[in-house]
């Protein structure tokens, strides 16, 4: 993610950049965003085998997430955000990220390793084929 001139780069559970706690804790609340608005996490995309709570984390600890997170916090509301990703966006992500730019009226455009995806007032660009 580009701001200000500025390239950040986020890996999976990454807390090594200087506003990972406000990241995080901007996550949790988004978390609960999200629930009120009927997401339901999809586990299945955690490869891992760990108890449902940690995999919750794990999901949530996703670069694209991170990234996310870190653009609302460090841009103006309303500012669209680009996130660059070298593999695939995850399902569960991919529906976190609907979400999100519903909930925050943000436009996000994300790059991953097969497609653009821009998503806008809960939907994708991709509509869903990816």
């Amino acid at each position: 993610m580009e701001i200000r001139n500025t390239v950040y780069v986020f890996g999976t559970g990454d807390k090594s950049f200087e506003q990972f706690e406000e990241v995080y804790k901007l996550l949790g609340i988004l978390a609960g965003l999200l629930a009120k608005e009927g997401y339901v996490a999809n586990l299945q995309f955690v490869l891992h085998d760990v108890e449902e709570d940690e995999k919750r984390d794990m999901l949530c600890g996703h670069s694209e997430r991170l990234a996310i997170a870190f653009g609302l916090l460090n841009t103006k509301p309303g500012t669209p955000l680009q996130v660059m990703k070298n593999l695939r966006v995850c399902g569960d992500c991919h529906t976190v990220t609907k979400y999100i730019s519903k909930i925050m009226q943000r436009e996000i455009l994300v790059r991953d390793a097969n497609r653009f995806h821009l998503f806008k007032d809960g939907t994708c660009s991709c509509r869903d084929h990816w």
